[in-house]
C-alpha cells in the first residue's frame, strides 16, 4: 500500500488525483494541504481523508506518508518538489513543470539526486497507451525513417475548465489566475501545449531548434491564448505543434509520418493508434491500407498506478521524468523567446 499526500487542495486534485486513486486498491490519501478551509473540508469529506491544514509541511513531515502529489499552480511546482525530494518522498508532479529553465536545471539535479537514495520522480503529463505503442513502431522500424509529426491538444480556456472546479467547490465566480499574467506568466502553449509537445517529443526525440509563432486572439488576458511551433527534432525531421485556448470543440491528435508508412492516434475505425501502409511506393493513386495497433501491451494504468509500479522496480519512469520535463520546458520557453525575436531558437537540453 503506497500512502499518498496532496499538496494543492485545487481543482485538478479533486478531478483527477483523488478519483484515480480512490480507485486503486493498493493506494490511499492520509493529508490533503491548501489555502482554502472550504476546499479543503469538502475534499476530505468527499474522500474520505484523515487530515487536512494549510501546511505543506504536515505533508513532508509525516513518515506514513511514501509519495506526494504537487498540485499547486505551475510557478509554485519545483520550490514544493524540491521540498518533497529532500524529504525523501516519492514525488509525482502536475504539469507544466515550471516556467523557469534554471528552475527546471534545479528540479533534474535534486531528481537525480535523490533517485540515488531510491526515491521515484513522476513529472507529468503521463502518457496514454497509444504513445507508448507509437514509440514501439518506430523503434521496430514498423514505419521507416520518422520524417515528420505533428499534434495538436487545444481547448475552450481555463474559464472552461473552471466552471467546472467552482461547481465541484459550490463557488461563485472570481477572477482566473490563468489570465493574470502576474500569477501565471505563461499561457496556453505551457497550460495545454505541454500535452502535443510531450507526445512529439516522446515519439520524435530530442529537439534541437525551435520556430513559434503566439497571439492573444480572444481571451481577456495579455498571455498567449494561441500558439504553434515548429519543431526541428535532432534526428533531421520535423514537427509542428497547434495549441490554443480558443477552440472549445477541443482537438486532440498526434501524427507520425516515416518513410514507409505513418501512425494516426485517435486511429481508424475507433481504434486508438493506426498504422497506415503504402498500397504502393511507386504509385500515387493506389490507398494505404490502415491496421489497428494493439496498445494493450502498453497500458501503464493510470498516472498513480503507473508511479506505484516505478517505486516498486526501482525505477524512474522510462518518459515521463524530470530530464523530459526539463526537455519540454525548453522547448516550450525557446517557442515563447522565437515568438517574440521572430527567430528562431536552439535547444541546449537532451533527453
Amino acid at each position: 500500500m503506497v500512502t499518498f499526500g496532496i499538496i494543492g487542495a485545487g481543482g485538478i486534485a479533486n478531478k483527477l488525483h483523488l478519483p484515480q486513486i480512490h480507485d486503486l486498491p493498493n493506494a490511499t490519501v492520509k493529508r490533503i494541504t491548501g489555502r482554502s478551509e472550504a476546499r479543503l473540508r469538502i475534499l476530505a469529506d468527499r474522500w474520505s481523508i484523515p487530515h487536512w491544514s494549510h501546511d505543506w509541511h504536515d505533508v513532508l513531515n509525516d513518515p506514513e506518508i511514501d509519495a506526494v502529489i504537487v498540485a499547486l499552480p505551475h510557478p509554485m511546482h519545483v520550490s514544493a518538489g524540491l521540498a518533497v525530494l529532500s524529504a525523501g518522498k516519492h514525488l509525482l508532479m502536475q504539469k507544466p513543470l515550471c516556467d523557469q529553465l534554471d528552475d527546471a536545471h534545479h528540479f533534474v539535479e535534486a531528481a537525480d539526486a535523490a533517485f540515488t537514495r531510491g526515491v521515484v520522480t513522476l513529472a507529468m503529463p503521463h502518457f496514454a497507451p497509444a504513445v507508448y505503442a507509437a514509440r514501439d513502431q518506430i523503434a521496430t522500424g514498423a514505419i521507416g525513417r520518422v520524417s515528420g509529426a505533428s499534434g495538436r491538444s487545444s481547448h475552450g480556456g481555463p474559464e472552461v475548465y473552471y466552471s467546472e472546479v467552482r461547481d465541484a467547490f459550490e463557488e461563485t465566480a472570481k477572477d482566473l489566475w490563468f489570465f493574470d499574467a502576474a500569477q501565471a506568466s505563461v499561457g496556453a502553449l505551457f497550460d495545454m501545449g505541454v500535452y502535443a509537445t510531450s507526445q512529439l517529443i516522446a515519439v520524435g526525440g530530442g529537439v534541437g531548434r525551435v520556430f513559434g509563432r503566439a497571439a492573444t486572439f480572444d481571451k481577456p488576458t495579455q498571455l498567449e491564448d494561441t500558439a504553434t511551433l515548429l519543431l526541428e527534432f535532432t534526428s533531421g525531421a520535423l514537427g509542428t505543434m497547434e495549441t490554443g485556448w480558443c477552440d472549445p470543440a477541443r482537438t486532440n491528435f498526434l501524427h507520425i509520418h516515416g518513410t514507409q508508412g505513418k501512425l494516426v492516434a485517435p486511429g481508424h475505425a475507433g481504434n486508438p493508434l493506426t498504422k497506415w501502409t503504402p498500397g504502393s511506393y511507386t504509385r500515387e493513386d493506389i490507398p494505404a491500407t490502415p491496421s489497428a495497433v494493439d496498445v494493450a501491451p502498453f497500458a501503464t494504468g493510470n498516472v498513480h498506478q503507473h508511479l506505484i509500479d516505478c517505486i516498486a522496480s526501482g525505477h524512474q519512469p522510462p518518459v515521463s521524468n524530470a530530464q523530459f520535463a526539463r526537455h519540454v520546458t525548453e522547448v516550450l520557453l525557446a517557442g515563447l523567446a522565437s515568438a517574440k525575436s521572430g527567430l528562431p531558437v536552439n535547444v541546449e537540453s537532451r533527453i
